[in-house]
């Protein structure tokens, strides 16, 4: 069985929803309608049934509730898709195994209430938070509450980057150029996230919190060694962190489980598995994006893992055995 913990979907109703209530020209509606398998169940599933033992964990696409929405719709929203990705489950549980909570972020009293009703109620096997939200870093103390809850239900959470044109590559522009917001800053977005929560010290205090990052950690294992290097010498300087850290920066980083969603490049997931190990990986396409592609992430991400130079129980661990062990699935 493969589990891809790192696909997307729009349910049809929250769909409609998100349309009622957002501007007619809001950012990511060109994208989703060119991507018709977000919300189209028959296209999606014929593109599955390609791939042998290819199963799912929903998370709902982009846009972030909280950039749409003033908080009591934000919350309206998040039950609302919540409702129809547990409906999907339930009907289809031999192509959807779980999915993945979607909450209100610029309304943290229901963020916490919708993450007790999605465990508990809709049985749920995790949350996903966006980086940054709403233009704010992952390690501020208002979100902490959140942390604390899902360290305690020993759930992950799913950190996607979200970074928008209006993010300027030089100072001296007012927009990005050539889609480098997205293609490049995106992956540092999640480094950027994942070295605030170390450096601020959210992995110290709650060492049980389980986070999974989009796109293999970012630019983290390509530079592991700039970070290890960078940091000693601020340590030897007197300016390090161990006045909050117990253990080497490099360590934390660690602690992160990641997907393969790098598109099929094999040397990128080797690059990912050297830092990571073979426990922290977890098969993750971020289907269905490349539904003008011909479907191709899924199927180079696929080949990617089959062609790493590791022994096949690890491969096997990657394509689904962590996923089932992370998430406590009981297939």
């Amino acid at each position: 069985m493969k589990i891809d913990i790192f696909c997307h979907i729009i349910p049809r109703k929250y769909k409609e929803a998100l349309y009622r209530i957002s501007p007619g020209d809001f950012y990511l509606k060109d994208s989703m309608e060119a991507t018709p398998t977000l919300f189209d169940l028959e296209k999606r599933f014929r593109i599955m049934d390609e791939y042998k033992g290819l199963t799912q964990v929903l998370t709902l696409a982009s846009p972030p509730v909280e950039t749409i929405a003033k908080p009591e719709k934000a919350a309206e929203l998040s039950k609302l898709a919540n409702d129809e990705m547990a409906e999907l489950v339930g009907k289809y549980p031999d192509r959807f195994l779980t999915a993945v909570a979607c909450l209100p972020m610029n309304n943290m009293d229901a963020a916490l209430k919708e993450a007790d009703r999605a465990i508990n109620e809709l049985k749920f096997r995790g949350i996903q938070v966006y980086t940054p939200m709403n233009d704010k870093p992952l390690d501020l103390p208002e979100f902490l509450p959140l942390y604390q809850k899902m360290a305690g239900y020993d759930l992950p959470i799913w950190i996607h980057p979200m970074r928008t044109m209006d993010y300027p590559d030089y100072r001296s522009e007012d927009q990005s150029m050539h889609r480098l917001f997205c293609v490049f800053g995106w992956p540092y977005e999640t480094t950027a996230a994942m070295n605030r929560l170390v450096f601020s010290g959210v992995l110290e205090q709650f060492p049980g919190i389980k986070f999974i990052t989009h796109h293999c950690g970012g630019m983290v294992p390509f530079f592991e060694q700039r970070i290890v290097g960078h940091f000693d010498l601020m340590e030897k300087r007197g300016k390090g962190y161990r006045h909050i850290l117990t253990k080497a920066p490099i360590d934390y980083f660690k602690m992160f489980y990641n997907d393969t969603a790098v598109y099929g490049n094999t040397a990128a997931l080797m690059c990912g598995y050297a830092l990571f190990g073979p426990d922290h990986l977890l098969f993750g396409t971020d289907m269905p994006y490349d539904s003008e592609l011909g479907h191709r992430y899924t199927r180079d991400t696929i080949t990617s893992i089959e062609q790493m130079q590791i022994p096949a129980l690890e491969k096997k661990k990657i394509f689904g055995e962590n996923a089932r062990k992370l998430l406590r699935l009981s297939i």
